[in-house]
């Protein structure tokens, strides 16, 4: 291990439930959380602990929550790192481990990374800085991907959110949106509580490729205070690996059908107008206009990837919408 990475990781420098002064006293303490369940990315969990440790703005606490692995707990518990490393005590799967992290949290504000990401050094600086504006409930940030292969030259930049990063279509600039991007997102502890948490039923467990978890609890945050404000700084951006088993086109595929399932249950729990608003903006605006842009390409020297890239967004909404109408089926049966 670097010298650098070392030190960071060093006991001597705590971080876990060892109370931290902060530079400015108004604001808020961010609790980080993350979630792991696999052996196989305990190198990537390092990294990213690495990077919470790194940060300019230290966190209150930083809690790692392992999902039912007896040995990757006592595995992170015996490299003594200063984080906090507790068991779910959830359901088995991403929304219970969050669920457990919100629930032994005590910061007022929650951050949430993934296990297979990296924070910039002023992650949580420019996310405590959002909460200055009352009005605020969550804030979330962009992800840009961190490819073990190269990146697919079929792959459209309208599916970043198969791989969990920014798509095109997230705003530009500092702005509401009705959903967060799940590896890199923040809420205000109170309203996490107040609402309920992430819904047990949505999210991924192990490999299985669902999600949405996140989309239904910002719904819910958004229904349940209508005058606050989910903000999205796409500057605020954190590095997401992305294995090179996720950058085959059969995984492309499959992620995109198990979205469909996830948005169907989505709809169930919070209505298909609430549920289904921005994906329907997203299809008529943002794929629309993606196809027709690569289609023009295909008679240049890269024709050839922009075809593919005209194919892939055609699978992918197709694999959505299959389903999404598989998903209904089963409910309705």
């Amino acid at each position: 291990m670097a010298d650098a990475t070392r030190r960071l990781l060093s006991p001597e420098r705590p971080v876990g439930h060892t109370e931290i002064s902060l530079p400015d006293v108004t604001a808020p303490r961010i609790s980080v959380v993350v979630c792991a369940f696999s052996d196989g990315r305990s190198a990537q969990l390092l990294e990213a602990i690495v990077s919470i440790r790194a940060q300019t703005t230290p966190a209150f606490e930083v809690l790692v929550v392992i999902d039912h692995n007896d040995n990757l707990l006592d595995w992170l518990r015996a490299k003594g790192l200063g984080v906090v490393a507790v068991a779910s005590t959830g359901e088995r799967g991403l929304s219970g481990a969050r669920n457990t992290g919100v629930g032994r949290a005590r910061g007022d504000v929650v951050a949430f990374l993934d296990d297979d990401a990296t924070a910039a050094p002023d992650w949580i600086a420019r996310l405590a800085a959002a909460y200055d504006d009352a009005r605020v409930v969550g804030v979330g940030g962009g992800a840009r991907p961190n490819w073990e292969t190269d990146r697919p030259r079929w792959f459209p930049n309208e599916f970043g959110w198969v791989v969990g990063c920014s798509y095109r279509g997230l705003p530009e600039h500092p702005a509401p949106v009705r959903n967060f991007l799940g590896c890199n997102m923040s809420f205000r502890r109170e309203v996490l509580r107040s609402t309920g948490g992430f819904e047990s039923s949505l999210g991924r467990i192990g490999d299985r490729p669902l999600g949405c978890e996140e989309t239904e609890l910002c719904i819910r945050i958004g229904e349940r205070f209508p005058d606050g404000r989910l903000l999205f700084d796409p500057e605020n951006v954190v590095s997401h690996r992305v294995p090179s088993s996720r950058a085959r086109f059969s995984y492309f595929r499959r992620r995109c059908y198990s979205e469909g399932l996830s948005k169907s249950q989505v709809a169930r729990l919070v209505g298909r107008e609430a549920g289904l608003a921005s994906e329907r903006s997203y299809a008529l605006r943002i794929l629309t206009t993606g196809l027709a842009n690569e289609l023009l390409r295909v008679p240049s020297r890269n024709g050839a990837a922009a075809l593919g890239r005209a194919g892939a967004i055609l699978v992918g909404f197709a694999s959505t919408a299959t389903g999404f109408a598989v998903g209904t089926l089963r409910r309705r049966r």
